[in-house]
C-alpha cells in the first residue's frame, strides 16, 4: 500500500451526521485488523451556527466557527477535509481558500454515484430549503448531466419537519414517518425514479423508516471518496 493518509472530519453539523460519516468510513474501508484502517481527526463543533438560517434568513456566519475546527485539523495533520453537512458546502469556496488541504465536496460524490449506479433515472433531491435554495445539488447532477426534480414548497416543509423536528431533535421515526414517506411517494408520482438523500441527516431516517425505494446516500459515497483519497480500498459488497 501507499503512504497512508489520513482523513479530518470537519463535523458537529450535526453530531448524529458525523458518527454516521465515520462509521461508515470504518464499514466501507476493506480491512481485516484495526491497522488497516485509515486515521481519522474529528472536530465535532455543535457551536457551528445553522448552515440553512445563514444562506436563507440573515443568520449567523457559520465560516468562523467551522474555520476554528478547520484549524485543528490542520493542527492535527489531516491530509484531506470533508464535511458531514450537504447544506455547509455553499461555504465550502470560503473555506478552502483558508488552507491548503483539499476538501473532498459530498456534492461531487453523489452527482457522480447517482449517474453511475442509476444511468437516465431521474433523481428526486430530498434536502434542507437552503440547499435547495443554493442549488447545490441542482448544478451538481446538472454538471453530471443527471436528470433532476426538486420538491414542491409542502413537500420541503415535510422534509424541514423531518430534519429539525424529527433526526436533529433525537426524535424516533414514528415522529417524521409520514411527512417522509409522502414526498417520497408524491416525488415518484411526478416522475422521479431514485432518491438523493441530500441531506446528512436523511441517510439515518431512511434507514429509521425501512424505505425501500432507491436511494443514494451522499454519506456514504463521500466515505468511500475519502477512502480511496487515502489510497485505502473500498470494501466490495
Amino acid at each position: 500500500m501507499c503512504e497512508k493518509k489520513t482523513i479530518g472530519i470537519l463535523g458537529g453539523m450535526g453530531p448524529l451526521a458525523t458518527a454516521d460519516l465515520f462509521q461508515k468510513i470504518t464499514l466501507l474501508t476493506e480491512a481485516e485488523t484495526d491497522r488497516d484502517h485509515i486515521r481519522v481527526y474529528i472536530d465535532s463543533n455543535a457551536n457551528i451556527p445553522d448552515r440553512t438560517a445563514a444562506i436563507l434568513s440573515n443568520g449567523p456566519d457559520p465560516v468562523p466557527e467551522m474555520a476554528s475546527a478547520l484549524r485543528n485539523l490542520e493542527a492535527c495533520g489531516a491530509d484531506c477535509v470533508i464535511m458531514p453537512c450537504n447544506t455547509a458546502h455553499y461555504f465550502l469556496p470560503r473555506l478552502q481558500a483558508m488552507t491548503e488541504i483539499p476538501f473532498l465536496s459530498i456534492l461531487t460524490a453523489a452527482a457522480e454515484a447517482c449517474k453511475a449506479q442509476f444511468p437516465g433515472k431521474t433523481v428526486g433531491i430530498l434536502a434542507t430549503k437552503g440547499t435547495l435554495s443554493a442549488q447545490l445539488y441542482q448544478n451538481a447532477l446538472g454538471e453530471a448531466g443527471v436528470p433532476y426534480l426538486i420538491p414542491e414548497t409542502e413537500e420541503q416543509d415535510a422534509l424541514m419537519r423531518v430534519i429539525y423536528d424529527g433526526v436533529k431533535a433525537g426524535k424516533g421515526p414514528d415522529a417524521y414517518r409520514a411527512d417522509l414517506l409522502t414526498v417520497v411517494e408524491h416525488m415518484m408520482t411526478r416522475g422521479a425514479g431514485v432518491f438523493l438523500l441530500g441531506c446528512t441527516e436523511l441517510p439515518l431516517a431512511a434507514e429509521a423508516v425501512g424505505l425501500t425505494v432507491p436511494v443514494v446516500d451522499p454519506t456514504a459515497e463521500l466515505a468511500k471518496a475519502a477512502i480511496r483519497f487515502c489510497g485505502f480500498r473500498v470494501r466490495a459488497k
